[in-house]
């Protein structure tokens, strides 16, 4: 039997809806039951889906909503049928674009207790969300080899969100060497902010128009002939040339076609030279520090000011989780503090309110805290190690191969090549090996060719996984 309503939830469309939503919670075993089974199905079946759907055309965006709700267990039907078989198998082991990972059944069942659970993780008031949070920047940090106590950070939506707090930050610590405030007077108060960067991601372009700097308003630093390394005596004479007040380096740590990585202890000696702040985007590279063939790679990292970082790729847990590391949390909070009468407390430990973008925060610091304590450093140091090998593989087969072409020998987790043909031949042929629905690769262009991608980041992958797809992109030849 349905609870009873308040009188003041009299009106016929208030007392359905609450006699809803309270059958709905007498029900929640068969609701959670009924979830459960259609979350199991598509994860278990993720291995024989298509790995994408290309055809979306049973769906109606444009159908009204209803006016009369029809329960949870009739909505979860719903989904089943008009929204599952129409999703990317984008957690299976064959999803091989940008740098996707899957999810982790760990990680799977945090996100779940997360949203049934939905603290608003803003800080140390009546929760334990900030203790749990904190806990896990220190095991990242850990991860990632830096010093104990020298890094201090926040997780953000994504490496958007984590790139655009190293800009805000940077440029107010700029401010602040030369006597200006720039967040209380605004960026107007720099006398010159100059942005050095070889190889910057394209959402670091996107901060870059997001803070009113400007797309274009960055110097291009040259890249190491055949690579996407930022050159460092280029970067040397720039640095040297510069009469901006304010200056602030992007380094990469993991490019997103090459995965090359920077000379990060000669770019940290410049920026100590020359004043400037060190921002590295370590978006997935960071966690090559877990494969001690690629450790070195990071030496240097340490050094950074700020370091952008995401979990829901080589980590392997859900989105959105981004990472953003700092050696100066002070600048940041003072960036980001967020003031209303509301939010004053007297409770200890960290204001992530004050660390962010948002105010409102899911508690994304559970699925990553669940994952490393059912897997440990050595299971997430397995899924890197296997990665970067499964990229090996497919380059030495490309290598081999009599109809493709490898573009850049993989050293981490991404292996480009391209096949026969013109450009837009190998265009026409990266749609047919896509649409095998055996695997799913993105397009690039590296060189000044046109090429495929394939990024390895998921924890499913295994040697027939691979096999399939070396299979699928034969059948299309």
């Amino acid at each position: 039997m349905s609870r009873p309503l308040n009188r003041a939830d009299s009106s016929p469309t208030a007392t359905t809806v609450r006699h809803l939503m309270f059958d709905d919670l007498e029900q929640l075993d068969q609701i959670l039951a009924a979830t459960s089974d259609m979350a199991r199905d598509f994860v278990q079946g993720a291995d024989d889906m298509d790995v994408t759907c290309r055809d979306f055309s049973a769906f109606d965006p444009s159908r009204p909503m209803p006016g009369q709700g029809r329960g949870t267990l009739d909505a979860l039907r719903a989904a089943k049928e008009e929204i599952l078989p129409l999703l990317a198998a984008s957690i299976g082991p064959r999803y091989l674009g940008f740098v996707t990972g899957g999810t982790t059944p760990a990680a799977l069942a945090g996100d779940w207790l997360t949203g049934a659970i939905d603290q608003n993780a803003t800080g140390p008031e009546g929760s334990v969300t900030a203790a749990v949070e904190e806990q896990v920047i220190n095991w990242l940090c850990e991860m990632a080899g830096l010093p104990h106590g020298r890094f201090d950070g926040v997780l953000t939506t994504g490496a958007t969100v984590s790139n655009l707090l190293g800009l805000v930050a940077g440029r107010q610590w700029c401010g602040q060497q030369i006597g200006v405030d720039v967040d209380a007077d605004g960026a107007s108060v720099l006398p010159g902010f100059e942005i050095f960067a070889a190889s910057p991601h394209a959402s670091m372009i996107k901060d870059l128009s997001v803070t009113g700097i400007g797309r274009n308003s960055f110097t291009k630093v040259a890249t190491r002939p055949g690579t996407e390394e930022t050159d460092i005596t280029d970067l040397k004479n720039r640095l040297a040339t510069s009469t901006a007040k304010a200056k602030l380096v992007i380094a990469s740590a993991g490019t997103v076609n090459a995965t090359d990585f920077d000379d990060l202890i000669a770019i940290a000696d410049l920026c100590a030279a020359y004043g400037a702040w060190l921002h590295v985007d370590a978006a997935f590279g960071m966690f090559a520090a877990l494969d001690d063939r690629r450790a070195h790679f990071l030496a240097g990292l340490d050094r950074a000011d700020s370091i952008t970082s995401d979990g829901h790729k080589w980590l392997n847990v859900p989105y959105d989780c981004g990472i953003f590391l700092t050696r100066h949390i002070s600048v940041l909070e003072t960036c980001c503090r967020a003031f209303a009468p509301y939010l004053q407390t007297d409770a200890v430990g960290n204001m992530y309110i004050n660390r962010g973008v948002e105010n409102s925060r899911r508690f994304r610091a559970l699925p990553l805290w669940l994952a490393m304590v059912a897997y440990g450093r050595d299971g997430f140091a397995g899924i890197v190690r296997a990665n970067c090998d499964q990229a090996v593989n497919l380059a030495q087969w490309v290598r081999g191969h009599d109809r493709l072409e490898l573009l850049a020998d993989p050293k981490l987790n991404v292996t480009m090549f391209t096949g026969p043909g013109s450009d837009d031949d190998n265009r026409g042929l990266l749609s047919r090996i896509n649409a095998t629905g055996k695997l799913f690769m993105t397009p690039t262009i590296y060189g000044g060719r046109f090429g495929f991608r394939a990024a390895f980041s998921n924890w499913r992958m295994r040697d027939h996984d691979l096999q399939i797809v070396k299979d699928a992109i034969d059948s299309v030849l």
